[in-house]
């Protein structure tokens, strides 16, 4: 048994279990993959206030190592419900595995979105990635791919580019919506290829990637352009399948909250890119996973006195 149980262990998610385990809550992290999030898989951050550069693996590794310090226990599992039973919150992993808490802070952020076209599947982990990070040093010497016009798609780009001298930016308008600062570096990049007014539509290839067919959305000409992997950066979805049940969501699947991240099931939190709002950054994650754990303390606090 439990005080709390944070499922994510991103930025969030780990600033959570900072604040609550510093302020004497017995902490359960609960993750089903590497602790960090997105962050291990980003090359650089260069927005991380008094960091003037950082490489993101590092980042995950030093908030994680914090997060420990003050007693958090840090738990693997991929969770599945979450069951309200009043003063006691069930949360239940796949492999059948049940914790039990006074209160829940759910910090799980987003997913890549899938293009949904033929090879996709058939190819993931094969030439096909959402992780550059991961799987660009793979490639390295053979043209590939990026598609997407955001901040995501256009900073995996650059990071592609030291592996590459042919990287192609396929992109269905001919603006970008990532920052100016991101957008000026792409074009000057001279690795970048550009790919505007083109769609997706097939990815190439047997054991292996080996090129995609793109369609131009004006035309509705078809080209196929020879790579060696294709990596997509066209948005996210939130990790939230598992809240289905305590009606919290909106018709995206974000989490609904006040501004002290009370979900309006009590004894459930929320924190981070789940959570629906406007920006999501590292910082503002780590900020609502403050906010969230003070609640929560808050919350057991008292939960406690009328025990």
């Amino acid at each position: 048994m439990y005080d709390l149980i944070i499922i994510g262990a991103g930025p969030a998610g780990l600033s959570a279990a900072i604040y609550a385990s510093r302020g004497g809550l017995k902490v359960a992290l609960l993750e089903k993959e590497a602790p960090g999030g997105k962050v291990i898989k980003t090359a650089e951050i260069e927005n991380w206030p008094g960091v003037k550069s950082i490489q993101g693996p590092d980042l995950a590794y030093e908030m994680f190592d914090h997060a420990q310090k003050f007693g958090a226990e840090y738990l693997y599992g991929n969770v599945v419900d979450i069951i309200d039973e009043g003063k006691i919150k069930k949360v239940v992993c796949e492999d059948k595995t049940t914790y039990e808490a006074y209160a829940v802070i759910i910090a799980t952020g987003t997913k890549e979105r899938k293009l949904g076209i033929k090879g996709e599947d058939k190819l993931y982990g094969r030439g096909l990635s959402y992780c550059a990070v991961c799987d660009g040093a793979l490639y390295k010497n053979q043209p590939m791919a990026v598609i997407g016009g955001g901040n995501s798609a256009l900073e995996e780009a650059l990071y592609l580019t030291r592996f590459t001298t042919k990287l192609y930016l396929i992109h269905r308008r001919d603006q970008f919506r990532a920052e100016e600062i991101v957008v000026k570096h792409v074009k000057v990049n001279p690795a970048i290829k550009f790919k505007l007014k083109y769609v997706p539509v097939e990815i190439l290839g047997d054991d292996k990637v080996t090129g995609i067919i793109i369609k131009n959305v004006e035309t509705n000409e078809t080209e196929t352009l020879e790579v060696s992997a294709v990596f997509p950066f066209i948005g996210l979805d939130p990790e939230s399948h598992f809240a289905s049940n305590l009606n919290i969501t909106n018709e995206r699947g974000y989490i609904l909250a006040n501004e002290k991240m009370e979900t309006t099931v009590k004894g459930i939190f929320v924190a981070g890119d789940v959570l629906e709002k406007e920006l999501r950054q590292i910082v503002t994650a780590s900020s609502d996973g403050a906010i969230a754990a003070n609640s929560a303390i808050a919350y057991i606090d008292e939960l406690k006195r009328n025990l």
